[in-house]
Formats: structure tokens, sequence, C-alpha cells
């Protein structure tokens, strides 16, 4: 007997959409999302048109609706991940905060938050660029560009600029090797050492109100994420 294969589901960026299932023609997005996730977890090399119309169900010819070669939905990809992970950072790094340390948990809400920034992604991205000078440079922008709004987050609160650039290094790679690392440590954990870590990044004290709100937050997040 011969087994019927599944209809493949195809996730969207907008929830208040029903999935698409079976023959239904898919979108642009669509095809950039299944490309982010092959990239994720295969790797570059693995994103290939035959690859994804096969995730997808359709046909490969599809593809050339929305995309003129493999090389264009590559630096799609790109510009996906710059407009998501480093715009995001960007943006809270930049939010008002009445503290320098609130606006350090401004930017752990980001990367705490898979919805704003995507670990994976951006070690998928890292990995890639190891194999691309291209992909190399447009990271190393992208890194300085983060690093430039970190630092002017430090400067606003009242930091020399030298402090500021250097307090922003160590901020932004700890991040970077933190979540690199995996360490899978509870998130209990991590929370209790946050005083602590916010003491270590800014040299000051945090309030208590900052911490009971960025628990909150974290609590807020990891039940959308398990109920998701």
């Amino acid at each position: 007997m011969t087994r019927k294969k599944s209809a493949p589901v195809l996730h969207r960026d907008d929830p208040d959409k029903e999935p698409l299932v079976g023959n239904v023609k898919v979108t642009r997005q669509d095809w950039v999302n299944v490309a982010m996730d092959v990239l994720i977890s295969d790797g570059v090399e693995m994103v290939k048109v035959l690859v994804l119309a096969d995730r997808l169900g359709v046909s490969r010819s599809s593809f050339y609706w929305y995309f003129k070669s493999r090389q264009d939905l590559l630096d799609a990809l790109l510009e996906n991940w710059q407009k998501t992970n480093t715009e995001a950072l960007v943006t809270q790094a930049e939010m008002p905060a009445g503290t320098i340390t609130g606006a350090v948990c401004n930017v752990f809400r980001c990367v705490m938050n898979p919805a704003l920034f995507n670990n994976k992604l951006d070690f998928a991205v890292r990995d890639w660029a190891r194999r691309s000078g291209p992909v190399r440079r447009v990271l190393d922008q992208s890194d300085a560009r983060r690093l430039s709004a970190l630092s002017g987050m430090f400067e606003r609160f009242g930091y020399e600029p030298l402090e500021a650039l250097t307090r922003a290094r160590i901020l932004y790679f700890m991040q970077i090797g933190y979540n690199d690392a995996e360490l899978h440590e509870p998130m209990d954990e991590r929370l209790r050492l946050l005083p602590n870590y916010l003491l270590g990044f800014t040299g000051k004290a945090p309030q208590q109100d900052e911490i009971d709100d960025f628990i909150a937050y974290v609590e807020e997040i990891s039940g959308e994420t398990n109920s998701a």
C-alpha cells in the first residue's frame, strides 16, 4: 500500500492568517521563510531551489516568479536578517530609558525575545560568513552598526566615548558568545544573576523596579512561546 504524502503546511509572518495547505500558490515570503529554516537547520549549502520546492510542495518553476536566481534568494535572506535582527537590536538600544541599567534591560529584552531577535539565524549567518567574503562584509557592517548603537546608548548616559565603546563591545560580544555557548542555563538562574550582570556591564546598580519589569517581560514572552 502506497502511503499518501502529507500536504505541506507553510508558516507565515502574519499569525492572523491561516496556514496555506496543499496545492495553493505560494508567495515570495514563503520561499524566504522556508529558505531561512533550511539555512538555520542545514546551512547555506542546502539552500537550493529543488530542496525548497520539495519542502513547499510546488514546482521548481514557481521559484522564478519571484527570484531571478538562487543568488537573488540568498541576497533576500541577508536583507531579511538585517531587517529583523539588526534593526531590532538597534531599535532597542535607541529606546528611551531613565537609567543606563534600564537601557541595557531594553537590549536584553531584544535578545531574549525570538520574535525580535532570532539567535539561531544570527549563528547561521555567522557560519555562512566563514565561507563567503561578500557575506563577511555584510556581517561586519551589521556588527559595526549594532556596536555604534550600543556605544551611543552608553554615551547618552554620560560615559566618555572610549569607555562607551569599550562597554558596548563587552556587552555585545559577551552576548554573542553567551548565545553561541548554548549553556542550557535554567531561566531562573539567569534571572538571579541579572542584577550582577547589569552592574558588571554598566558599573551601576540597577533599580529594583527595572529588575521586576524585566522578569515580568520574560515571563510574558515565555508564556507566549510555550502556547504557540
